[in-house]
């Protein structure tokens, strides 16, 4: 939309389209928190409450790999349905601990939980922004706006960018949990709905467009929708802040919400419940476990150092699940870990370009500090990248924390990597 199309128009779109139901939502539902810590946690970020009793529907249902994956979908209470994945060992016999896969932010909001999840040949490996029937998915043309269009592009790229090539989900699966990976607000199904664009990020979108013209480059319907998606993203934090919530505390709204899906999932053990997330979704984990305590362990990967030290030179490094105002009157983003219970794994990448490295170890020696019967740190000479090796010593610290009957102990990874 160029300023000429903005003029001509009788009225200003919407700035949340799709989400006009957002605002009440959040007024008619504070939520009750079940300690102090989380209710001030709650309150800094603003969460509202899940609806209780929340239905979900399964959609579809697979067996391949030596998995069964199912497609649900449930529907929140504002904005468009939650699509989501649940993988879990072929023929298990047993409950078995249940683990969240929170993906990461990546720049990429076209698609969310899928780029964690594989699926058998001949069967669509992305569903991004899904159709509520959740039929086959169709693309945008060239240069339209990246509006309701649904897109379906494999993750493949994301994934073998960031998580090694291995779809998280499936492969955890594979080692014996029963995961859920769902998209949360913002990313895949929980879209915006881009047609028309707001003004503001038509805008920016409009300048996007101009440099792809200027490099000859035709932009997939995917690639508009990220980069109105990315634009759109300062929109959604201000609207959070004048109805009371923020970015980070509606998506663990979301969180909250699946997490109560997979405590009631069949085969699932709801008091051997943990999550993982790599960078935005590691942020995720760890405000997950604070909030809730159904977590009994967590991994957050390439997500930890300190405020501070992200000033000046990272501070736009990172996207509104790290930057919510009040938060730093808690105490510095370490510090939320203390709000939880769970055993704790941090992850952090030497070679990562989004945090400076003494902030790590900062951020490190603060958690040695303050929790040393349930933290653990392990220093990869890796950048911002969760790989196979790294994926595997979450599994396994999260296998060992969530056996039945479990106390709160930590399990201990490689001393190679701890001892830093």
């Amino acid at each position: 939309m160029t300023a000429v199309d903005m003029a001509a128009s009788p009225t200003r779109p919407s700035a949340l389209p799709g989400y006009e139901d957002w605002p009440a939502y959040v007024a008619r539902n504070p939520l009750t928190a079940d300690s102090n810590e989380a209710a001030q946690l709650a309150g800094a970020l603003g969460v509202p409450a899940v609806t209780p009793d929340l239905a979900y529907a399964v959609h579809s249902e697979s067996e391949h790999d030596g998995v069964i994956t199912s497609r649900l979908q449930w529907q929140l209470g504002f904005g468009p349905r939650t699509s989501a994945w649940f993988v879990r060992p072929a023929g298990a016999a047993e409950s078995l601990p249940g683990l969240l896969a929170l993906h990461c932010h990546g720049g990429i909001k076209a698609y969310g939980a899928a780029r964690l999840v594989s699926l058998p040949a001949g069967l669509n490996d992305s569903h991004g922004m899904n159709n509520p029937d959740g039929g086959a998915p169709s693309g945008g043309k060239p240069g339209s706006a990246p509006g309701s269009a649904s897109l379906a592009l494999p993750p493949l790229d994301i994934r073998a960018k960031l998580y090694g090539g291995r779809a998280l989900a499936t492969w955890l699966a594979q080692q014996g949990f029963a995961v859920l990976a769902h998209d949360t607000f913002m990313w895949g199904s929980r879209h915006f709905e881009f047609d028309p664009l707001p003004w503001r990020t038509a805008n920016a979108v409009s300048g996007q467009n101009a440099l792809w013209r200027e490099a000859g480059v035709v932009p997939s319907a995917t690639e508009q929708y990220n980069a109105a998606a990315a634009a759109h993203e300062e929109t959604v934090a201000k609207a959070a802040t004048l109805i009371g919530t923020s970015v980070a505390g509606t998506v663990a709204h979301d969180d909250l919400a699946a997490l109560g899906i997979l405590a009631s999932l069949p085969g699932v053990d709801m008091d051997r419940l943990g999550c993982l997330g790599f960078s935005g979704g590691g942020g995720r984990a760890m405000v997950l476990g604070a909030l809730s305590p159904l977590i009994r362990s967590y991994v957050v990967t390439c997500m930890m150092t300190t405020f501070g030290s992200l000033l000046p030179s990272h501070l736009d490094a990172h996207s509104w699940l790290l930057h919510t105002p009040g938060l730093v009157k808690l105490g510095d983003w370490p510090d939320l870990a203390a709000r939880s219970n769970a055993t704790i794994l941090v992850q952090y990448g030497l070679a990562d370009q989004l945090f400076p490295e003494q902030g790590m170890r900062d951020a490190h020696h603060h958690l040695l500090e303050n929790l040393p019967a349930r933290y653990t740190g392990s220093f990869w000479q890796e950048p911002h990248v969760f790989t196979p090796a790294m994926q595997d010593e979450a599994a396994s610290f999260l296998a060992a924390a969530l056996q039945p009957g479990q106390t709160t102990s930590k399990p201990t990874p490689d001393s190679t990597r701890t001892d830093q």
